[in-house]
């Protein structure tokens, strides 16, 4: 199996992957015309990338069989694109969680001690304590989360070192949940905007969460009110903060942004990050060691398990919900040939397969196959398959039950 890395990865997991047989090719920093070209020379079987963006000419350009996006998200590649043409889309969730939680507390201490406007005032050769002496604390502020996953969840034992009382919103986060965390649930992501005096943000990007933080929420917000987003720019309306900024007096720890340059370094024109009120960091809420490592690590399981057995972890692109409006159950003798006929039957009468599973039992005598079917068969077809093949046991014809 040939995997093209296309982006920095752990020595670590390139030597994890050399030994399990993998032929790598590790060209970081490739990316638009030259990926599509990499790919076309290379052919390889599985893609690795972390920020670099996967488009549809690359997926076209070779026979790529899976792409790993060694990260937590998969908003950089064309998911469409790769279940069009039958490739696996795989992530890391998880893997940084701690890494990125700890950066979103960094940007909330620098913000209120402003770290970072200190720091510049000494390079100037500035001594200025009167100026900089004056922060809130963080003791008994509250702290809202608009998002309580994995990267959130890490966010609750911070947040109660500094005793902090949270408050949160989350698409799954129900009160009983929220009350065995030791936090106070909110129904609404606007509530969590009311009643904190820091919002954090994470989320995961989908079409539900695009734009959802915009000028309704950060109106909502208290004047003065810290803003942390460490998730992905794209869930914020970008206009609607840069007025808040004015309006509501927030302060703002930003790690992403809107329009990020492609690759690791580059110009960058984001007026938001000039913005005085406003401490950037350069997207790098994943990059400690701790984590790539441990990114690098599941990169390899996932890779390992489809090269040994055809499945993949974290896979994100399987449909939820295939057009199968029936399941034929085969119960049958485990002999060459019966699924076969089976299945010819079925394409005979223009039958389109969904699914298909078969199990056998233990001393491979018999086995069972579901084949989940767009339509159900009429009866002469199903007649004439158990009439035609004696190793078949016993059809049976289910509807599925749709949730």
């Amino acid at each position: 199996m040939r995997v093209l890395i296309a982006d920095k990865f752990e020595p670590s997991g390139r030597e994890h992957l050399a030994a399990l047989g993998c032929d790598v090719v590790y060209q970081p920093g490739t990316k638009d015309d030259a990926l599509v070209k990499a790919i076309e020379q290379h052919k390889p079987d599985v893609l690795v990338v972390r920020s670099t963006k996967v488009t549809q000419p690359m997926l076209a350009a070779g026979a790529l069989k899976l792409v790993v996006r060694a990260g937590a998200g998969y908003n950089t590649i064309d998911v469409a694109a790769a279940s069009s043409r039958g490739i696996y889309v795989s992530n890391c969730p998880g893997k940084n969680s701690i890494a990125v939680a700890e950066l979103a507390f960094a940007l909330i201490l620098a913000l209120d001690r402003r770290v970072a406007d200190n720091v510049i005032s000494l390079r100037k050769g500035e001594w200025n304590k009167e100026q900089f002496s004056k922060a809130r604390g963080l003791y008994g502020r509250t702290l809202g989360l608009i998002g309580v996953g994995q990267i959130g969840s890490e966010m609750l034992p911070r947040a109660h070192a500094f005793g902090m009382p949270v408050v949160a919103w989350s698409r799954s986060l129900t009160p009983e949940r929220a009350e065995a965390l030791g936090i106070k649930h909110r129904a609404k992501a606007a509530e969590v905007a009311r009643d904190a005096d820091i919002v954090s943000v994470h989320l995961a990007l989908n079409k539900d969460t695009k734009g959802m933080l915009n000028a309704s929420f950060f109106s909502g917000m208290r004047e003065g009110a810290y803003f942390i987003n460490t998730a992905r720019g794209e869930l914020v309306d970008q206009a609607a903060l840069a007025a808040a900024l004015k309006d509501r007096k927030l302060r703002v720890g930003l790690d992403v942004f809107a329009n990020e340059p492609a690759g690791g370094t580059g110009p960058f024109s984001d007026a938001i990050g000039q913005d005085p009120s406003v401490y950037g960091t350069h997207h790098i809420g994943a990059s400690t060691e701790q984590a790539q490592e441990a990114i690098a690590a599941e990169t390899v399981r996932i890779i390992q398990t489809f090269k040994e057995t055809g499945k993949v972890p974290n896979v994100v692109n399987l449909a939820r919900r295939t057009p199968a409006t029936h399941m034929l159950v085969v119960r049958h003798l485990d002999r060459p040939g019966v699924l076969a006929g089976i299945l010819d039957a079925l394409r005979t009468a223009e039958i389109n397969v969904q699914e298909m599973e078969n199990t056998v039992f233990e001393g491979a005598q018999a086995a069972v196959a579901r084949i989940n079917l767009d339509k159900a068969p009429p009866p002469q077809v199903l007649d004439e398959c158990k009439a035609g093949n004696s190793n078949i046991i016993e059809l049976s014809l289910l509807p599925i039950q749709k949730a």
